[in-house]
């Protein structure tokens, strides 16, 4: 990679060329990925013009968008005609909107078309993701014909192995994939071979359509209007990149950070930075509430300082048992394993996991604690992992649920909400079962 980027700053072309073409498109797009935007743009000028459309398109968009403002608006113009109208319209999402415009200016009409189409569903829904560019054949008509209308429609599809079959009015019917239609006898209709359509909604939300095809299996789901109408087809690699965004978002936002959006060496420290400083201030805030409650119990701890001890040990142990449960919890409603009807039956769940996780670590940890600070500390500090366990858990599973249910991201919520609930609550349980159990 040094010896590249060294390349690049010497605009020495046909040496980058002859290094990048050893690679594959991913490993191409892996080494762009390392270099600094101006020397990325240098050495993606010397890749072929079919290497440079593949692996353009394989970048992710923040990468695509630093491309286009280097280039040249001729070389951007050519590049962005290349693409698939999906690809092309999840670029110009990244472009500011007199670059976008510009771009959209040079494409062919029908090409412009089909992108200013997709722009204008919302963002994150099935329609920005979807081709319009689907093979469809009608309900009457013969095998024969139907492989005679993919092999008139292959150039401008993007995928051939999902054909949709359609009735009057474009409504989908059905749909049938390029292997049955090549080992039927042409004479026989289409409607005796076809099977029940799997679609996906154009406002649908893009990940929960990318689930569709992801359980069923599919190479291509069609993507239809209210009224069931075809408008395009979303198609497997299209759920890959959606789920592997969505999957990269949620850890992100679970461990209280933004997402990044772009590979790790090509994003500045500064983007590091202003992606981690906010959700650190939200929680420094919300920490001056532990700090309230230690002050509140002040004399507690002035009379038995060995309380003191256990105080980081149990702030840590709930939170990790909260976030391990939220985690978990998250996970399972992406993937459409639980919904809002099944909170009681989940806080349940997991109130009686935290119970048992409570119970554990208290038989585990009595003997040090009694040795540490003497018998009736331990016991303390026993109870309040029991309690603060169960309650670390219970929080874990319905601050998620709940949050889905108010439209809010859990995944963004979860976080600095269950840190800030058992930090602060489980000392306020921590300091009262003290006063109780040692008569303060």
């Amino acid at each position: 990679m040094a010896n590249l980027a060294r390349l690049a700053r010497n605009g020495d072309l046909r040496e980058i060329r002859e290094v990048l073409c050893e690679y594959d498109v991913p490993g191409i797009v892996d080494e762009l990925e390392r270099l600094d935007s101006f020397a990325r743009a240098v050495a993606f000028r010397a890749l072929p013009k079919d290497l440079a459309l593949a692996t353009f398109e394989d970048l992710d968009p923040p990468l695509q968008r630093e491309l286009v403002e280097e280039l040249r608006d001729e070389a951007v113009t050519e590049l962005i005609a290349d693409l698939d109208p999906d690809d092309r319209a999840g670029l110009l999402e990244e472009l500011p909107a007199g670059v976008a415009a510009r771009v959209l200016s040079g494409l062919d009409p029908r090409e412009q078309a089909m992108t200013t189409a997709l722009l204008g569903y919302p963002p994150r829904s099935v329609g920005r993701r979807m081709t319009p560019e689907v093979i469809a054949v009608a309900v009457d008509a013969t095998v024969g014909e139907a492989l005679t209308q993919v092999l008139d429609q292959e150039r401008h599809a993007e995928t051939i192995y999902t054909v949709a079959v359609v009735g009057a009015g474009r409504h989908v019917e059905g749909v049938v994939s390029l292997r049955r239609l090549l080992v039927t006898e042409p004479t026989t209709p289409v409607a005796e071979v076809m099977s029940e359509p799997v679609t996906v909604r154009a406002s649908q939300r893009q990940e929960a359509a990318a689930r569709v095809v992801a359980d069923h299996g599919l190479v291509a789901a069609p993507v239809v209007d209210d009224e069931r109408r075809l408008l395009g087809v979303f198609t497997v690699d299209d759920a890959i990149r959606v789920l592997q965004a969505e999957e990269d978002e949620d850890v992100a936002r679970s461990v209280a950070t933004n997402p990044l959006r772009r590979p790790y060496l090509s994003t500045t420290i500064l983007e590091l930075v202003r992606s981690r400083i906010l959700w650190l201030l939200v929680l420094i805030a919300a920490a001056t509430l532990t700090v309230n409650v230690l002050d509140y119990f002040e004399d507690t701890l002035a009379e038995v300082v060995a309380l003191a001890l256990f105080v980081p040990l149990l702030i840590g142990t709930a939170g990790n048992t909260g976030a391990q449960t939220a985690t978990t919890v998250v996970r399972a409603m992406a993937v459409g394993d639980v919904r809002f009807g099944d909170l009681p039956r989940v806080v349940g769940r997991e109130a009686v996991a935290g119970l048992f996780l409570g119970l554990s670590l208290s038989i585990v940890g009595f003997l040090p604690a009694s040795l540490v600070a003497g018998r009736d500390v331990a016991i303390v500090l026993a109870l309040a992992l029991l309690v603060v366990c169960t309650l670390a858990t219970t929080a874990g599973a319905l601050t998620p649920m709940l949050a889905r249910r108010l439209g809010l991201d859990p995944a963004v919520v979860s976080a600095p909400f269950i840190t800030t609930f058992v930090d602060a609550t489980g000392l306020i349980m921590y300091f009262l079962i003290a006063q109780a159990v040692l008569g303060l």
